[in-house]
């Protein structure tokens, strides 16, 4: 049942598409090898506010739906008392799949939105019987991340300036202005106790209608790099609304058979639950 787990897990892991997808084919990154954080980003917030929910289906080539993502966006104090966000991302089996295999995760990621810095995250996995757990705790006054898997002696590993967990990405990406074909940068990312260059591509802008509503989008590339070159695993395309928003509407990755393809439901915000209170 190892696919079946992977089927609902990589869109979580993902945080909707990002890295998770190369994830069997890691190769750590050194420290040169990666680029800063992409200078265009906002120095606050704009695209995304506490009381945003987004819902996904999770589906292999539009044909078979496995399961449904949802992310949050919520207000939680930082550890020196500032106000700083946290992205809350559950994902979960549903019909067939879910009688055979239930998988339920959880990630949480807390988000400096001043210095546009990951600062925890967390990630819960409930696959069949199994459960699994992982932590990771950011220092950024050292350039170092810990990490502990269940209940193993937790690890240190020194991390680039700016690295960012891989829920954190997408938000980050959210925030990013000036998409541009003839632009492309790089984000350090830390997942699984390894360090990535992430790269982003812009590859024009569509159309794309789904159960949410019609939406012109921006059309990125994500995929990782090692020393100069692309790895052949882990593309994934991603479609952000051409607004200040930059919602994922659409996102897709290749698999040995088929791809997998997360689609937008539906679309609350803060606003929408003062109305209906």
């Amino acid at each position: 049942m190892r696919s079946a787990r992977q089927f609902i897990q990589l869109p979580v892991l993902m945080c909707i598409g990002i890295i998770a997808a190369a994830g069997a084919t890691a190769v750590a990154a050194t420290e040169t090898e990666i680029s800063a954080v992409p200078p265009h980003v906002l120095q606050r917030p704009s695209g995304f506010q506490a009381g945003e929910t987004l819902t996904y289906s999770v589906s292999w080539s539009r044909l078979v739906t496995a399961g449904v993502l949802t992310t949050e966006v919520r207000e939680e104090k930082l550890p020196d008392g500032r106000e700083g966000l946290l992205f809350f991302v559950t994902g979960s089996s549903t019909g067939l799949l879910d009688a055979v295999f239930p998988v339920h995760d959880t990630v949480r990621a807390l988000f400096d939105p001043v210095n546009n810095v990951s600062l925890s995250y967390l990630l819960t996995e409930n696959y069949g019987t199994k459960k699994r757990r992982r932590i990771v705790q950011f220092d950024r006054a050292n350039n170092s991340v810990l990490t502990r898997l269940n209940d193993d002696q937790p690890e240190t590993l020194s991390v680039p300036e700016k690295t960012l967990d891989a829920l954190t990405l997408l938000y980050v990406l959210r925030l990013q202005e000036g998409y541009s074909e003839s632009k492309t940068f790089a984000v350090p990312i830390h997942d699984s106790g390894k360090i990535w260059s992430v790269e982003i591509q812009t590859l024009g802008k569509e159309h794309i209608e789904t159960p949410a509503g019609e939406f012109s989008t921006i059309k990125i590339r994500t995929y990782p790099r090692y020393k100069g070159e692309f790895m052949n695993k882990g593309v994934v395309v991603i479609w952000l609304t051409d607004d200040a928003r930059k919602i994922p509407v659409l996102a897709k990755s290749t698999l040995k058979v088929g791809s997998f393809v997360i689609t937008l439901t539906d679309i609350k915000s803060q606003q929408d639950s003062k109305k209906t209170n």
